[in-house]
């Protein structure tokens, strides 16, 4: 079985493109941790620092960077059909 990927979703609470990504990984059964950066100042310096901008979503998979909810290339980073 391939080993868990580390999943971190930093994102806010009104914003459409997080509940889709969020939704995307519920579909894929996607384990992963919610970051709200509109109530996590340190999260959201930690966001900007990892992604180089203030947008969200931003997915960190394994260290690898995804700026917005790119559905191409979170599957294939998560290795999805």
């Amino acid at each position: 079985m391939a080993k868990q990927q580390k999943v971190t979703l930093y994102r806010t609470e009104s914003c459409p493109w997080c509940h889709k990504t969020a939704e995307f990984f519920d579909k894929y059964k996607v384990k992963y941790k919610s970051i709200y950066v509109d109530q996590d100042p340190e999260a959201a310096e930690k966001m900007v620092e990892l992604s180089g901008q203030r947008g969200v979503p931003v997915i960190d998979i394994d260290g690898e960077i995804v700026i917005g909810f790119d559905e191409p290339q979170l599957k294939k980073l998560l290795k999805l059909k």
